[in-house]
């Protein structure tokens, strides 16, 4: 009720923000629609629409498999992810046992590693496994990660003790409160868990890109890689403009799964962030 009303100058920079960020997209979409030649002959203008590079980008490109890949590796390492990461956020915040400050503060540790470091040592052992080129070595490293740990540890932490008594004076076992008090109140950190980890997993290139190299197993990302050599490999004569065109078409299809999850969790991320932001 306090809280004082944006300013025209306030509106004008947001507005302004928000074309920055929204024009790129724009273009991407609109061109995606353009004949390939007009992409490099006029890349800002409009063009007739066409649908001749999804079409061309469905024959030469397999986006259906990246996209299926995609999809379980989501599916599976994003349940574990949402399964596993808030028990151990509950266990951190809320319980007390030997070495817990210890084993909290190896958890954080593993942030600081960069990825780079950590793809010989898990590649050897997915060699050691047998699991190069299969769905398993997509789907397990990183499905319980220190960051999902974290952000949970710190959400679960700014519940009341009292609340959780409570639970256990009514008789409720330990999953029992973590299922019905822990989680309910703790939903909209669940919410921006839920984006962030879809964002991450969607958008990993890195390790699919070591962990497969066969097509069946290649995910989206990958696909949008070596897209360019899929085009210039199954069609004689495909020029640059050709090869812009399907990018464009593939990479306007792929923004779409992201674009309406944000959409449609965007009060729930948002909430999220903040009662992640503030503790109390």
């Amino acid at each position: 009720m306090n809280q004082t009303r944006p300013g025209p100058v306030q509106y004008a920079v947001l507005t302004l923000l928000a074309v920055a960020f929204l024009y790129p997209i724009w273009w991407a979409v609109s061109s995606s629609l353009k004949p390939a030649a007009e992409i490099i002959a006029s890349p800002l203008a409009l063009g007739e629409p066409t649908l001749d590079n999804y079409r061309a980008m469905f024959a030469d490109v397999p986006i259906g498999t990246g996209f299926a890949n995609t999809a379980l590796v989501l599916m599976v390492k994003g349940a574990m992810t949402m399964f596993f990461c808030p028990l151990a956020g509950y266990a951190f915040a809320k319980y007390t046992f030997p070495g817990k400050d210890l084993l909290f503060g190896v958890v954080l540790l593993t942030l600081m590693l960069p990825t780079l470091v950590l793809i010989i040592p898990l590649l050897l052992e997915m060699s050691a496994l047998g699991w190069v080129n299969t769905y398993q070595a997509l789907i397990l490293p990183g499905s319980v990660d220190a960051f999902s740990i974290f952000w949970m540890r710190q959400t679960i932490a700014a519940i009341p003790n009292e609340l959780i008594d409570a639970g256990r004076v009514d008789g409720a076992g330990e999953f029992g409160i973590f299922a019905k008090v822990v989680l309910p109140v703790v939903r909209p950190g669940l919410a921006a868990l839920a984006v962030l980890t879809t964002m991450n997993i969607y958008n990993d290139f890195v390790w699919p890109v070591v962990a497969v190299n066969d097509t069946s197993h290649q995910t989206l990302q990958v696909v949008l890689a070596t897209l360019a050599q899929n085009v210039t490999g199954n069609r004689i004569g495909a020029d640059f403009a050709t090869v812009w065109g399907e990018l464009l078409a593939a990479g306007s299809i792929a923004l779409l799964p992201l674009l309406m999850i944000f959409v449609l969790l965007q009060r729930h991320f948002i909430n999220g962030i903040l009662a992640g932001s503030v503790k109390g």
